[in-house]
């Protein structure tokens, strides 16, 4: 039987009295320090475009091109798509944009598809527009507006003249996140462009901008402060100087979802932009209202509909209810809300029931969907995008949920042939999908658009081995790696080889965890459901058990604070020892049985920052755990506040060894040396402050002092690094545009290899016994080089 105890008498004590003795004084001051420390917010953008022209010049001249990646999957798996779009007339060409894993054209309705925006600042994409004019110009916003916790900001606005074959800057850099774009449908040179701005952060580069020259120029038409942003607009196609447009107040935190707080609303023009009113009548209060989504019928355009996140009450939580993540739940929200207004916006009225189906549409979090078709053809005909897919033909009164095996949930965009209604191009967090009948059956394109999003990446022991990683909305993945030997990855691109291409699986794991692999038994692995929620997985006759070990709260404490990619390892001593991060680190020396707890709470834990329900988010805990491989007990932890600790004797006595490094980032990873007992290295990203400087430190002296080895690396954020298993000073950094490598331990870097895609290098796992470096991309899938033997022999 599993048990939980709070550790020996001893330390319970020491525990208790920690914040007043050994690291008591120093807490306190680090405490104070903190409120005196200024974080660093908002990189000035004209930097990030300077870093991506030195990322690409050092690519050219690194001594490394003669290293190649090799796509190792998963093959017939996608990732999160935020737009389609199609040319006029067209059956056979689509575009379609990945929230971080690029832009996709087909030429042949999806029997192949290819990438046609890799070697760009920015993989990330909140909308594509195409001129019905001309097919051949295509307009990308970069930056996914969903805002999820992982979104990534973008660089502004790209044209192509040649249907994708080049692209051309054309500004907007500033505003991070396109929710729409818009082409004047017979003069190509007006284009308007819907930015909800910084997701982390306030700044003045939101709301909706036009361009009459083609994008020479910009002039923002619709405005409304630092906060408020547009995510979506509609244009009257017989009248394109009327549009309707969609302001919205959001500012995620990383302790919260976006917050209703008014001065959200849907605005009208005739002219263009030049004067604009206000629409509210029929519609709610917007002080409780969040994401709202538009669609205007093309054959129709009185017609118009609004999708409403309404964040108003709604019914109390049933006992026992849990929310999405496995949470005890609370009072709801009223939820989606669908208006339908026959006048072109002057008055709505309220289309759909209030059922509990509405309620729980887009969950709590409908800040993440929003999106709403109308047939171009049939103004009763409405598609709604949320968890599911739905379609009502009757105006919004009824709905259907939409469903085929392969149609993955979480919607975020919609096609609709205006020439033959029945043909549909939806994409969602598992890719695209394409219906001939209206919805009733869909055909997926998971295979030919590889852009899953990993979060992390761990090997195991086996012959292959099994390369182990969570994927947003689809659980854990793992895969068995055959190597290249003798030529090693100079079969390189998307496809491979087929008789080398990795068998992929379901593994123990939800979508966003680590996953500690026992070296001497693969069959036993250690990930997470949600939030921290460890369990213990074993593989016997062909199957995983699974069991829950994670420790509870005593009696009488509040639920840990666990994050999304909770701290875990297995201590390199021994394997039955596991280390566990909630707001404490944890420790079991009998695979998870028990539990002893061997730290107080290491984050701030500032109360300002803990969010309310339904909008809640854990924060100040645990994200990094490394144990040294020199001595057992010679411990470090980091913190998503910014704190980083070291214990020498397994807990007893914690140390913070903070100072040096940028104040309030999130600690990503920290690595104690294999080479030396008081060297440790620490990465911090400061992507949720939309700060994108590299922080890469380095501490030869336990964490007293830290040295920054960020050096010739042109931006960041720095997501993880690791040392080599053979040579001393080699290290491998992973960035948000590819990876690097230094000879000299962070005097100097390198790009590491060709054939790898701009893309968020989230992680690095090298296997010591095979010499094989493997990478999980947050938009790409994992990478390899098969054999790391030329840049450790360039190390003479």
């Amino acid at each position: 039987m599993r048990t939980v105890r709070r550790t020996t008498l001893a330390f319970a004590i020491a525990a208790g009295l920690v914040g007043l003795l050994a690291t008591g004084h120093q807490a306190m001051a680090q405490k104070a320090a903190a409120k005196a420390q200024k974080k660093i917010e908002s990189t000035d953008t004209a930097q990030r475009l300077k870093w991506f022209e030195q990322h690409q010049a050092m690519r050219e001249s690194s001594p490394f091109k003669d290293v190649k990646w090799r796509f190792i999957g998963p093959f017939d798996l996608g990732g999160r798509c935020t737009d389609v779009e199609v040319p006029k007339d067209s059956r056979t060409v689509f575009y379609v944009a990945a929230a971080t894993g690029g832009l996709w054209k087909t030429a042949n309705a999806g029997t192949t598809w290819e990438p046609i925006f890799d070697d760009m600042p920015s993989l990330s994409f909140g909308d594509i527009a195409i001129s019905e004019s001309d097919p051949n110009i295509v307009w990308v916003g970069t930056g996914e507006a969903n805002i999820f916790r992982a979104s990534t900001a973008g660089i502004g606005v790209y044209k192509s003249t040649d249907a994708g074959k080049t692209w051309s800057h054309m500004g907007l850099e500033a505003t991070y996140t396109i929710g729409r774009i818009l082409i004047h449908p017979t003069n190509p040179d007006i284009v308007y462009v819907a930015s909800t701005g910084h997701e982390w952060t306030t700044n003045p580069d939101r709301g909706l901008y036009k361009t009459a020259d083609g994008g020479k120029t910009w002039q923002k038409i619709l405005y409304v402060n630092e906060r408020v942003g547009v995510i979506d607009v509609v244009m009257d196609p017989q009248n394109p100087d009327t549009l309707i447009a969609s302001s919205w107040n959001r500012i995620r935190r990383r302790w919260s979802d976006p917050v209703p707080g008014g001065e959200d609303g849907l605005h009208k023009t005739t002219d263009g932009g030049k004067t604009w009113k206000l629409l509210t009548n029929g519609l709610p209060d917007t002080a409780l209202t969040g994401r709202t989504g538009l669609a205007l019928c093309a054959s129709k355009p009185q017609v118009v509909y609004a999708f409403v996140d309404n964040h108003t009450p709604g019914r109390e939580a049933r006992a026992g209810e849990l929310d999405s993540y496995g949470r005890p739940r609370q009072r709801g929200i009223t939820g989606a809300e669908i208006y339908r207004s026959d006048d072109q916006g002057e008055s709505w009225r309220k289309a759909n029931p209030a059922t509990e189906y509405f309620e729980r549409f887009g969950g709590t979090y409908g800040w993440v969907f929003g999106q709403i078709r109308v047939d171009p053809s049939d103004e009763n005909t409405v598609y709604i995008m949320g968890l599911g897919l739905a379609k009502s033909t009757d105006g919004g009164k009824t709905f259907t949920n939409l469903y085929w095996e392969g149609l993955h949930g979480d919607h975020h965009g919609l096609w609709i042939d205006p020439n033959d209604s029945t043909h549909l191009i939806n994409v969602n967090d598992g890719g695209a999908n394409v219906s001939y009948d209206g919805g009733k059956t869909w055909r997926d394109f998971h295979k030919g658009i590889p852009s899953v999003q990993f979060y992390n990446v761990s090997l195991d022991n086996s012959t292959p081995f099994w390369a182990y990683g969570s994927v947003q909305d689809q659980g854990s993945y793992r895969g068995q790696i055959p190597l290249l030997r003798g030529g090693a990855g100079a079969q390189t691109g998307r496809r491979g080889m087929a008789a080398m291409q990795p068998k992929w699986e379901t593994a123990p794991g939800g979508e966003g965890t680590l996953h500690a692999i026992d070296p001497t038994d693969p069959n036993t692995v250690y990930s997470s459901s949600f939030y921290g929620r460890l369990e213990r997985a074993e593989l016997k006759d062909g199957r995983w058990t699974a069991t829950r070990i994670f420790p509870k709260p005593a009696e009488g404490e509040a639920e840990h604070r666990g994050q999304w990619l909770a701290g875990l390892a297995l201590s390199p001593h021994n394997p039955q020892v596991v280390y566990h991060g909630f707001q404490y680190v944890y420790r079991s020396m009998n695979r998870g049985d028990s539990w002893d707890r061997i730290s107080p709470d290491l984050t701030y834990n500032n109360p300002a920052q803990q969010g309310k329900w339904p909008y809640a988010i854990p924060f100040a805990t645990i994200t990094a755990i490394d144990e040294s491989p020199f001595k057992f007990g010679l411990l470090y932890a980091g913190t998503d506040d910014g704190r980083v600790w070291v214990t020498r004797n397994g807990g007893e006595n914690w140390t913070e060894v903070t100072a040096g490094l940028p104040f309030n980032k999130h600690v990503w990873k920290i690595v104690a040396s294999k080479y030396d007992a008081a060297t440790a290295y620490v990465t911090l990203v400061g992507r949720h402050d939309d700060d994108f400087n590299p922080y890469i430190f380095k501490s030869t002296d336990y964490g007293k002092t830290w040295v920054s080895i960020a050096a010739n690396i042109p931006g960041g954020p720095v997501n993880v690094v690791r040392e080599d298993p053979k040579k001393a000073g080699i290290l491998y950094a992973g960035t948000d545009t590819g990876v690097y490598v230094t000879l000299d331990g962070g005097k100097s870097w390198n790009v590491l290899g060709v054939g790898l895609p701009t893309n968020y290098v989230w992680d690095i796992a090298i296997h010591p016994r095979d010499n094989a470096l493997v990478i999980a991309t947050n938009g790409r899938g994992m990478w390899i080089i098969d054999d790391i033997a030329p840049v450790q022999d360039a190390l003479k």
